[in-house]
């Protein structure tokens, strides 16, 4: 992730990360960095969340959104679920909607159940069906991914109701968008909070194709929207913001944010950190998976590693690829203690503390 001083402090500064986010601007960000996901691993049930982002409490924020349908979930990127405004529905059932050309014998049961007796929750269709939950379950994420049955989760409870898709959504034109233009609108957003970014970071996010991801890129290049450079691509009207930005960024960007594993920061670059920090850690003779990674002022420098677990996590080591670590110990360790309760790492950089 290393780039230009300028770049790096515009990517802070439109992450929300050099100063935090008020409701209005929240509101925005969320938008641009859809699917929102929540914390990873130990944030089941909860609603999504934009870590460090906000000046307010952002979980109890969309708890409420989602009580008030201002936030809607689904299957996105690559199946996963994601929380997204309806507003933007069209848009993301043209980017990840896989139609159901050929049913299943229990997918064909279960949405013909829910259409005529709907909205069943998934202890109702098994004792009407007789069907194991095991057996419910798969057949219900192929429906939602066909966006033909939605499940309405608007609190933090497990039982949910799941609906017929255009029962919740009636006035929804599925074929609004195609998906060329979905992306091309995405990556628009993409781009304004990545500031440069290349098309395997769209990849590793969004989980489309990269073929797909090029083909919208190259058009948004010949319509003048985007800019190549060496290392990617960003919009045309940052170049002259760059350009204006100050170069003396420190006072910016000087922070370190233990990022949880669905970050977008995290995300967009999954493909190059593991193998980035793999070196620093697989070696070690302890459990050392990935927790969290280290945004040191800026630029991802780090990682925890440890074991996850329901409840605090084994929190094993952490190790830096910084020149000068020993100088940001204890400024990396607060950052770590800061998002795991204030459990403090066993090690750092391989040596216990």
């Amino acid at each position: 992730m290393k780039n230009d001083s300028k770049i790096t402090a515009l990517r802070m500064e439109r992450q929300f990360l050099s100063r935090r986010a008020n409701k209005d601007e929240y509101l925005t960000l969320y938008r641009d960095l859809q699917p929102g996901q929540n914390v990873y691993w130990n944030g089941f049930g909860d609603p999504p969340s934009l870590t460090f982002r906000a000046d307010f409490d952002d979980i109890a924020f969309n708890r409420v959104r989602q009580a008030r349908h201002e936030l809607i979930k689904g299957r996105f990127s690559g199946g996963n679920l994601g929380w997204i405004v309806p507003e933007d529905l069209e848009l993301f059932m043209a980017l990840y909607r896989k139609p159901l050309l050929k049913p299943t014998a229990i997918q064909r049961r279960l949405l013909t159940l829910i259409e005529r007796e709907g909205p069943l929750t998934i202890q109702m269709m098994k004792e009407e069906t007789g069907l194991l939950v095991k057996e419910i379950t798969p057949a219900l994420h192929r429906l939602q991914e066909a966006f033909l049955i939605y499940e309405d989760q608007y609190d933090g409870e497990w039982d949910r109701g799941w609906y017929r898709f255009g029962e919740m959504f009636p006035d929804i034109d599925p074929d609004k968008y195609t998906r060329s233009e979905a992306l091309k609108i995405i990556l628009q957003r993409f781009a304004y909070r990545l500031v440069l970014f290349d098309t395997v970071m769209a990849k590793s996010f969004y989980k489309l194709p990269e073929k797909e991801i090029k083909a919208a890129v190259s058009a948004l290049v010949t319509g003048d929207v985007l800019i190549e450079t060496d290392n990617g691509y960003l919009l045309k009207t940052d170049c002259a913001k760059l350009s204006a930005h100050a170069e003396n960024t420190s006072n910016t960007i000087a922070s370190v944010y233990a990022l949880h594993r669905n970050d977008i920061l995290v995300k967009s670059n999954e493909h190059v950190l593991k193998e980035q920090f793999k070196p620093l850690y697989e070696h070690l003779e302890y459990d050392r998976e990935p927790l969290q990674y280290l945004l040191i002022d800026g630029e991802i420098h780090g990682i925890s590693v440890g074991h996850f677990r329901n409840g605090p996590y084994d929190l094993n080591d952490v190790v830096t690829d910084l020149p000068d670590t020993e100088a940001r110990k204890e400024e990396i360790l607060e950052a770590v203690r800061a998002v795991n309760g204030g459990k403090t790492p066993k090690r750092f950089m391989g040596k216990e503390i």
